[in-house]
């Protein structure tokens, strides 16, 4: 592919690298155009990625070559190789780590980036120019050797050091400042480094160290030996090995080391419709991913991050069940105040621009269910449900029973008036279906009140789908949503059931291409434009299938998905369904970990070791019950 022949980076142009406290996406050109410090929803040090005028990037690169590039196996360290008539130069890009006495990571806060002409000469061309606060902060530049600067601004400072040296340019005007760059021509064999390191602008040192290759090529050596140690525990073994452990190489990189909890997305503002307004900031935890995540991990045999993440929803969860929100800061924080940043043009002109979600105090009724489905799949696993998280999760099915009967925004949050939705519905069900197991499991009396909710509840779902023939989006309307794939998923009917068949459908025939590509939903959200295909949902098409006995259909289907991750294994939230393109926020968690659930649920049906297709039963429950029994019998799945 040419290097140099898109200018302006499409989402599906960008590679992940991370340190498991923050995130950098790197361009098929080279450059790093997003970097937040020093936690990935601190603002951007690099907003290239929403301003390709003023937002200020990392860049590395050559001039008419083609390029190619990879992750490293079993790391996310990315290596991207120019090739031109008189040469070949290779660049690794990594966010350097080390790890402690406990084996936990500890970055440097930084970037990593190593250049060796492998063959011939070349000159790689090399461009520095941070953008504090989401480019609002234009740094002092410092440069006391060729070698080393220091960019100053605002709270933030980026310290820079490299074997070759770099020219300061003098800025033609105030707004655009000034920048740092070089020609380096390098011949075969040669290797030249360059580090950015971001600190505290009150702690950025008067005098920077000197270069240290030899400690940066340690440095690169210790980043490789944690990521192929750490995937060594992912013991998957089933249908595209591959695509899973690069996917939860993906789910590793976008936790939050300190608290354990998982961004959504490493970005904010990626267009869902290039030059449209559905653009969110993604870069926090949402409850309604605890029990696809749990699931994920477990699956994949990652059980210190399972218990990471559940040790943050119960800190953050922690308080009045009342007070329980959608989403949270990755370190628990409950306000998220949606700010729009008029200075930025946006993704290819995608605006508004926002940080922050104002989501967060919408009323979301599927909240409860996803925590007590969690719960319970902890205990299944033989977990203990202390006497204070009973009394919680107690409070939370007391909550789900007083508030079921409530309109809300539903799963796609949206912001239009509140609906009865039949997955938020399906949620409480749920909810209440599982405080009654769990009390059971705790040999304690279950309150009335959550069996009577949990059997209306059915009344009423199966009676508004009865006259249609199929799930709706919401009680009383003839309208088609992809959350319905989800009724069979927690065991409220069986996947074979007339009704699901009836959704399937309906969702197939309305919301579905010819590749089985899947729309949320068409139905006026209060939003103007549209959006793509959603990747989570044309996944979960895939589990009904496979759980219905449709396997060839559900591997077709799975194959033509894997087929859109970009170059390097990585998916975005939604595909243009006509060209492919990747749209919203990247790398999505939800893709990586339905990914992993969907690839799973065939693997197992390949192999037999799924229920007759007319038996109800829980996708999550029966995952984790394989899972238990690999583990018990040696099996590898």
């Amino acid at each position: 592919m040419a290097a140099d022949t898109k200018p302006v980076q499409q989402i599906a142009d960008y590679a992940l690298i991370g340190d498991c406290h923050t995130n950098a996406l790197v361009g098929l050109n080279g450059s790093i155009d997003w970097l937040c410090f020093p936690r990935p929803d601190s603002p951007s040090v690099f907003t290239h990625l929403l301003d390709d005028q003023h937002g200020g990037n990392f860049a590395v690169r050559v001039d008419k070559a083609t390029v190619e590039r990879s992750y490293i196996r079993d790391t996310n360290v990315l290596t991207t190789t120019w090739r031109t008539d008189d040469g070949a130069l290779e660049v690794v890009d990594c966010m350097p780590l080390t790890t402690d006495n406990e084996g936990q990571p500890q970055p440097m806060r930084g970037v990593l980036r190593r250049l060796r002409c492998l063959t011939g000469t070349v000159t790689a061309q090399i461009r520095v120019t941070p953008r504090f606060e989401y480019a609002l902060v234009v740094p002092r530049l410092r440069t006391p050797s060729p070698h080393v600067a220091d960019f100053v601004g605002g709270g933030s400072a980026i310290r820079l050091r490299s074997t070759h040296p770099l020219q300061r340019r003098d800025a033609h005007t105030l707004r655009r400042g000034d920048v740092l760059a070089a020609g380096w021509e390098l011949a075969a064999g040669e290797v030249a480094w360059v580090v950015a390191a971001w600190t505290p602008a009150h702690l950025a040192p008067d005098d920077v160290p000197d270069p240290d290759p030899a400690g940066w090529q340690q440095l690169l050596n210790d980043t490789l030996a944690f990521w192929q140690g750490w995937v060594r525990d992912c013991d998957y073994d089933g249908h595209r090995t591959e695509a899973v452990r690069r996917s939860a190489l993906v789910l590793k990189a976008l936790t939050y080391a300190p608290s354990g909890a998982l961004l959504a997305a490493a970005t904010t503002s990626l267009p869902e419709e290039i030059g449209g307004e559905r653009n969110w900031d993604y870069r926090y935890t949402w409850i309604r991913d605890a029990t696809l995540t749990l699931t994920s991990l477990f699956v994949l045999g990652l059980h210190a991050e399972a218990a990471a993440f559940k040790e943050w929803l119960e800190r953050t969860g922690a308080g009045r069940p009342q007070d329980l929100q959608i989403m949270y800061g990755v370190e628990g924080e409950r306000m998220l105040p949606e700010v729009i940043l008029e200075h930025l043009g946006g993704h290819r002109d995608s605006r508004p621009v926002r940080i922050g979600n104002g989501a967060v105090k919408q009323l979301q009724l599927d909240s409860y269910g996803q925590l007590l489905e969690s719960a319970y799949l902890f205990a299944h696993a033989g977990g203990e449900i202390t006497d204070d998280n009973w009394r919680y999760l107690g409070g939370l099915a007391d909550v789900c029973s007083e508030r079921w009967r409530e309109p809300d925004q539903g799963i796609w949050e949206i912001r239009d008036e509140p609906r009865h939705f039949t997955h938020s519905k399906v949620n409480c069900w749920l909810a209440l279906h599982r405080a009654v197991q769990l009390a059971e499991l705790r040999n304690v009396p279950a309150l009335p009140e959550w069996a009577d909710g949990r059997d209306e509840i059915a009344d009423q779902l199966l009676g508004d789908a009865r006259k249609r023939g199929w799930f709706a989006q919401s009680l009383g309307a003839d309208v088609p949503d992809a959350a319905a794939l989800l009724v069979p998923a927690v065991g409220f009917v069986a996947a074979g059931d007339p009704l699901v068949t009836g959704t399937v459908q309906v969702i197939v025939d309305q919301l579905s291409d010819e590749a089985g590509l899947v729309h949320r939903y068409l139905a006026d959200d209060g939003l103007r434009g549209g959006e793509g295909a959603f990747l989570l949902c044309s996944f979960w098409l895939a589990d009904v299938l496979t759980h219905a006995g449709r396997i060839d259909d559900a591997g077709a289907l799975l194959d033509r998905l894997l087929a859109l991750a970009n170059d390097v294994g990585i998916f975005a939230e939604e595909v243009d369904p006509t060209t492919g393109e990747h749209l919203g926020n990247t790398p999505q968690a939800f893709t990586h970990m339905a990914l992993v659930t969907s690839l799973s649920h065939l693997s197992a049906a390949r192999r037999g070791l799924l229920p007759e297709a007319g038996t109800a039963h829980d996708f999550a429950e029966l995952a984790l019950d394989r899972l238990l029994s690999r583990r018990n019998s040696g099996f590898s799945d």
